[in-house]
């Protein structure tokens, strides 16, 4: 069995596991066979790259590539290490972006590990405590991320070293680790709360709920984070408030302020005790709640009732909006996949999330008054919420369920049409039409009613754009091709299919100044619509 490099420098703290009663023999057994199965596991960054045929040379090398994507991340930070004028000011944003790429790799690829069951499954028939297999968890997760860290903030340690000196480059180092070991437990400690009072399928769900709030969350926060300070003419000042002290970068931006540059302004003083406290804290809680945590694991296992409530208010959307027995019954059928589907949810719920915020960055990023954009026609930026259905009408091919394609092949249907409209029909009415609503909700108590007939004609923009998106893909039934297979070259289509949305929404601006121009591109929307989904899902097969 291959024994690792950093199993060997693991095994230099050999008495520290041990003065705390851990079986480090064991533990060390049981990482090594972690990190045997991640080298052949393909990482969630690489975008799930097909395998076929390549299965071997990709599980060797999907290691590296994850690495030569992170160097390539950590090129955006080096502007920000030449900055001497305000360290709080630049080393904020460096550890932002540490914080984001960790925080997404973690959730995206590890939620897995922290929520296994097979650990204890397997090994608690064998003599072996409770507290060395969840030390091993840990360990192995904090090698994954420390892997990782090295690759992304690599070369702008070095390059802190020869700018700034040896001791900006130690205290760089340090709070790296600091971030490092503070992200690692905000994640355990966020899912122990929410084991603590879910279960099941419950259980399952919410935590696709808190990946997509966090990516909102890190994205309003990146607005935050550059509102914190003000730039003029490349002088940068800050301006402490008491809110700052929940944004988490502020604490390792601010203590290079305070150790580098002197300045003991009182919030310096807390930044830096927060980072230091803060992580330390959290894993001392972690180590306590422990036990905890690995009894409340159990609640994965089960799984909640189906209520009837949901699937017969399902019938009845399906019986008004879809026109045959076959659309209802696909309708039907994708209402029920993409609620149970939990591959589908973290591939599409994430940009489901940003697509609600992102119109209101974009309209809001402007520095103008807020009655000058009540005025104004800001509200084409709702067109941004359609970003996500290429994600959706991209992934609803793929399921983890693939093999029961089989029944395609046995039902006499003849028009595969019904079935791509009763699947649309479905994601449409249940993951986009919400989304919009909410938003066309809170663009009307900005603008006002006057804007009414341009969310409409928004909406009919967005059903020819789900139509575009359909004919731009590969094209396969719904849920019958395993996620394996999925390739790169369908994210590159997204480039061209984005730009036709930024067209329509062009057009729609051009539309506003002519008198009547947004009725009648509404009417001509109207029968545009009814044309290409009367005709555009039929496919031979």
């Amino acid at each position: 069995m291959k024994d690792f490099r950093i199993l060997k420098f693991l095994d230099k703290f050999k008495g520290i596991f041990e003065k705390f009663h851990i079986d480090y023999e064991t533990m060390r057994k049981i990482i090594q066979i972690k990190l045997i199965m991640d080298s052949r596991r393909v990482p969630t960054v690489l975008n799930n790259r097909a395998r076929k045929n390549k299965k071997s040379e990709d599980d060797k090398n999907s290691s590296g590539r994850v690495s030569i994507v992170y160097i390539f991340i950590s090129l955006i930070m080096i502007p920000f290490i030449f900055i001497k004028a305000n360290y709080a000011f630049s080393m904020s944003f460096v550890f932002a972006i540490v914080m984001f790429m960790l925080m997404t790799t973690l959730i995206a690829d590890f939620s897995s590990v922290l929520l296994d069951l097979r650990d204890k499954n397997i090994i608690a028939s064998k003599p072996v405590e409770g507290k060395t297999v969840s030390m091993a968890k840990i360990i192995h997760i904090c090698i994954y991320i420390f892997s990782l860290t090295i690759s992304l903030t690599g070369i702008p340690l070095i390059i802190s070293l020869f700018v700034h000196g040896v001791v900006f480059f130690i205290i760089f180092l340090l709070e790296i680790i600091l971030t490092d070991l503070l992200v690692i437990m905000i994640t355990a400690l966020l899912y122990l709360a929410i084991l603590r009072f879910f279960d099941g399928e419950k259980l399952k769900d919410i935590i696709n709920y808190v990946q997509i709030i966090l990516s909102i969350t890190l994205t309003i926060g990146y607005q935050f984070l550059g509102r914190l300070f003000n730039i003029v003419k490349l002088n940068v000042t800050f301006v402490p408030k008491w809110w700052q002290y929940f944004i988490v970068p502020m604490w390792f931006g601010g203590s290079f302020q305070l150790i580098i540059n002197g300045n003991y302004n009182i919030y310096y003083i807390i930044f830096l005790l927060l980072a230091v406290c803060v992580p330390i804290l959290s894993i001392c809680l972690y180590l306590k709640l422990m036990p905890t945590f690995e009894k409340n694991l159990q609640k994965l296992e089960n799984n909640g009732e189906i209520t009837k409530a949901k699937s017969k208010f399902t019938d009845k959307l399906a019986n008004i909006v879809c026109f045959t027995k076959i659309e209802r019954t696909f309708f039907k059928f994708t209402t029920d996949m993409i609620k149970n589907e939990r591959e589908f949810k973290l591939k599409v719920y994430p940009s489901l999330g940003l697509s609600i915020i992102f119109p209101f960055i974009f309209m809001f990023n402007r520095n103008t008054s807020f009655s000058s954009i009540r005025s104004g026609k800001g509200f084409i930026m709702i067109y941004f919420c359609a970003l996500m259905l290429p994600t959706v009408v991209m992934m609803v091919k793929y399921s983890k369920e693939y093999k029961g394609a089989w029944i395609y092949k046995v039902t006499p249907i003849k028009d595969t049409g019904d079935i791509y409209r009763g699947t649309f029909k479905s994601l449409i009415l249940k993951l986009i039409c919400p989304i919009f609503i909410l938003e066309g909700i809170i663009f009307i108590a900005i603008f006002g009613l006057r804007i009414f007939p341009d969310l409409i004609l928004v909406f009919l923009n967005m059903m020819l754009y789900t139509v575009v998106c359909f004919k731009a893909f590969k094209k396969a039934l719904p849920f019958s091709i395993p996620y394996a297979t999925a390739k790169q070259s369908e994210g590159i289509i997204m480039i061209p299919i984005m730009i036709l949305l930024g067209v329509l929404g062009l057009i729609h601006f051009l539309a506003t100044f002519v008198t009547f121009g947004v009725y009648i591109y509404i009417l001509i929307m109207f029968i545009i619509d009814f044309i290409t989904w009367k005709f555009a899902f039929k496919i031979k097969n």
